[in-house]
């Protein structure tokens, strides 16, 4: 496959790296570079223009300050708008998530404007904080196995009528709203709120975001005994009774 090429942008990371998203933009370089698939990497600072030359755009999670003044810039940048007009794959975790969305709750108890980017909107959950691991069968058209990951967040996530599910939670809260989605997709947006971080978890994600920037429909086979071992340790770490 060397002679394909893939650009990586990681989104923000002085602002919405928080719990160790990054890990996200290493797996997917590191599972390109396994496949010998050329692969340039650029980390995208909040005072810096967003390229819109890239292939897959990965924004993560990040306090609740942090995630206004991200979405604040990102607006007023319009790369990350530009670059999915483009036909770029962007997979975001958290406060990514939300900023994605139509809207949602800043630091300031405000409505905020996201990117418009999926048909979700995102208020402030009036119960207990979502905190803990998560354990969710995903949306079968991706045709990858159960997700495990960590969410950490106080957010509601309601989908609309051109979202769908990432997946449906066995185990956690996921989006929040009662009926076990998590997370949400379109074409070539992708959100969840599954630190872990979840690409370190689960890499068949970080195989189908590769597989759509490069327009395949497989990839050569690679060694995934570490990925796998780490999987089944927190499947069955989150599938112990309380």
């Amino acid at each position: 496959m060397s002679d394909s090429s893939l650009r990586l942008v990681w989104v923000y990371p002085d602002l919405l790296s928080t719990y160790g998203d990054q890990g996200n933009v290493l797996v997917v370089e590191r599972r390109a570079q396994q496949r010998r698939v050329p692969v340039s990497r650029v980390d995208v600072r909040s005072d810096q223009a967003i390229p819109t030359s890239g292939d897959i755009y990965l924004i993560g999670g990040g306090e609740d300050r942090p995630q206004r003044l991200a979405a604040e810039r990102l607006r007023r940048d319009g790369g990350l708008e530009r670059a999915v007009a483009n036909g770029a794959i962007v997979f975001s975790v958290c406060a990514g998530y939300q900023i994605l969305g139509h809207e949602f709750v800043n630091d300031l108890g405000r409505p905020e404007p996201g990117l418009g980017l999926l048909d979700v909107v995102s208020v402030r959950g009036e119960g207990e904080r979502c905190v803990g691991d998560v354990l969710a069968d995903i949306d079968p058209q991706l045709g990858l196995p159960p997700l495990t990951g960590f969410e950490n967040h106080q957010g509601v996530t309601h989908l609309g009528p051109s979202a769908r599910p990432l997946a449906r939670t066995r185990i956690g809260k996921g989006n929040g709203t009662g009926d076990g989605t998590e997370g949400a997709f379109n074409e070539t947006v992708f959100g969840t709120y599954m630190h872990g971080p979840v690409m370190a978890r689960n890499p068949q994600i970080a195989d189908l975001l590769i597989k759509l920037a490069l327009d395949v429909n497989a990839l050569p086979p690679v060694d995934d005994q570490w990925y796998e071992a780490l999987r089944a340790e927190r499947i069955a770490a989150a599938s112990q009774p309380a």
